[in-house]
C-alpha cells in the first residue's frame, strides 16, 4: 500500500529524532509512506521506504500550497490513503488532494474541538485568555472535511463521543487509538535551587489554551496558608510574558519558577524531583504528560480532559477539577499537601493504570496502519 502522510510536526526532518524512527516503522508497515509537511526549507528526502516532502512556506498559503502538492503527489505515485494530522488546515489540504484521483481521506483528530472551551476564553471564576479567533474557523472547516471523510482515527474515547454527537451516521465510527507514549521512564533529573519545599510542577507549551493562569491563580489562594509551596513551569510559548506578569501581581515572584523548554527525557525526569504534577488545559484529545506524570510516581491533579474518566478514574487515579477553575485546583493542592495517605493512594492508582492503558497498546504502531488499511479499503 502507499499512503501520504499530510502532517505539522517538522520534527520529521531530523534523521535522530523520535517521530523520524516512528515514521520508519510505520513505513515499513505500510510499504511506502509520503510525509508532507512545512519545513524551514524545500526538502525532499528518500530513507527506505519512507519519501519526506518538505514545503516552506508561510501558514497563510500553506494549505492551497500543501494541497497542490499532496495533489500532485497523489497522482505521480498513485497514493492510495492521505491520512490528515486534523480536520482544519491539513484536513481541508488533504479532501482538495484526493479530489478526482482513487485516493481515500483518512482524518486524524488529536484534541477535543468539540468541546465549548475550543473557543471559550474564560468563566466568572477565571482569568480570560486569548482563544485563538481562528479556532471557531477550523469548526466549520472540520464541519466539510469529516462528513468526507472514509476513515476517522481519535485518540479518545471522549473525542469520538463527541464526534458521534454532532455528526452521528454522516461519518464513518471513528477508530480510537492513542498517542504513543513509551513506558521506559528516564532517570530522574533534579530541579534547581528554589526557595520552597513542596514543588509542583507543570510540563506544558505557554499557550493560551493550556490555562497555565488558573494554577497560578490556584498557589495564589493558598500561598499565604502553605509558604513552603511553590511551582515550576517546564516549557515556553506566546504567554510567558503575561504569566511572568500575572506571578509578579500576585507576589508570587519567590514561588514560581519558569524553566523554559528542555528536552523531553528531560522534562519527565523533572517530574520525579517533584511532590505533585499539575496542569490546567481548557481542553485535551489525550494528554500524554498524565501518562508520563503517572509512571514517574508523582500524584496528579488535572482538570476533567482527555484521557481522564477513561484511562484514570477521578479521585481513585487522578484529582480533577473543572476546567477555568482555579478554586478547585486550589482545594486539590491543599488536599495533596495535607494527606499523605491520599497522595500514596493517588501515585499507586495512577501508574497502575498507565501501564494497563499501554499495555493494552503494546502492539503500536500496528493498529494504525490497521486503520489505514480499512480506510483504503472503503467504498
Amino acid at each position: 500500500m502507499k499512503a501520504l502522510f499530510i502532517s505539522s510536526d517538522q520534527s520529521i526532518f531530523n534523521a535522530e529524532s523520535d517521530t523520524r524512527a516512528r515514521m520508519r516503522e510505520y513505513a515499513n508497515l505500510v510499504g511506502e509512506l509520503h510525509i508532507l509537511s512545512r519545513a524551514p526549507k524545500n526538502t525532499e528526502l528518500v530513507d527506505g521506504p519512507l519519501h519526506l516532502h518538505g514545503m516552506r512556506v508561510s501558514k497563510v498559503r500553506m494549505p492551497f500550497v500543501l494541497a497542490r502538492r499532496a495533489n500532485g503527489i497523489v497522482k505521480d505515485c498513485v497514493i492510495d490513503v492521505v491520512s490528515a494530522q486534523d480536520p482544519f488546515e491539513h484536513g481541508w489540504a488533504a479532501l482538495r488532494a484526493v479530489r478526482g484521483t482513487k485516493a481515500k481521506l483518512h482524518i486524524q483528530v488529536h484534541t477535543d474541538f468539540l468541546t465549548p472551551w475550543f473557543t471559550k476564553a474564560g468563566a466568572l471564576r477565571s482569568a480570560r485568555v486569548r482563544m485563538p479567533l481562528l479556532n471557531k474557523v477550523r469548526c466549520r472547516i472540520a464541519d466539510k472535511v469529516l462528513p468526507e471523510a472514509d476513515g476517522i482515527r481519535v485518540v479518545s474515547k471522549r473525542v469520538k463521543e463527541s464526534l458521534m454527537a454532532r455528526y452521528g451516521a454522516r461519518i464513518p465510527e471513528p477508530s480510537v487509538l492513542p498517542i504513543f507514549v513509551s513506558d521506559e521512564v528516564p532517570p530522574k533529573s533534579e530541579l534547581p535551587a528554589r526557595p520552597f519545599i513542596f514543588t509542583l510542577i507543570a510540563v506544558s507549551r505557554l499557550e493560551a489554551e493550556k490555562r497555565v493562569v488558573d494554577i497560578i491563580d490556584a498557589l495564589g489562594r493558598i500561598a499565604l496558608r502553605y509558604p513552603s509551596v511553590g511551582l515550576c513551569i517546564v516549557g515556553d510559548g506566546r504567554e510567558r510574558a503575561r504569566l511572568e506578569r500575572r506571578v509578579r501581581k500576585l507576589g508570587l515572584s519567590n514561588k514560581v519558577l519558569f524553566l523554559g523548554s528542555r528536552p523531553h527525557q528531560e522534562a519527565w525526569g523533572l517530574m520525579q524531583s517533584a511532590q505533585a504534577f499539575i496542569q490546567a488545559s481548557a481542553y485535551e484529545g489525550y494528554a500524554p504528560t498524565l501518562v508520563e506524570a503517572a509512571l514517574a510516581r508523582v500524584p496528579v491533579i488535572t482538570t476533567d480532559v482527555g484521557i481522564v474518566g477513561e484511562v484514570f478514574a477521578g479521585y481513585d487515579d487522578v484529582l480533577a477539577a473543572p476546567p477555568a477553575d482555579p478554586a478547585a485546583l486550589a482545594t486539590h493542592i491543599m488536599g495533596i499537601i495535607e494527606d499523605q495517605a491520599a497522595r500514596r493512594m493517588l501515585i499507586l492508582g495512577a501508574e497502575e493504570a498507565a501501564r494497563k492503558h499501554l499495555e493494552a497498546f503494546k502492539d503500536y504502531p500496528k493498529p494504525i496502519i490497521e486503520d489505514l488499511i480499512r480506510a483504503a479499503s472503503a467504498r
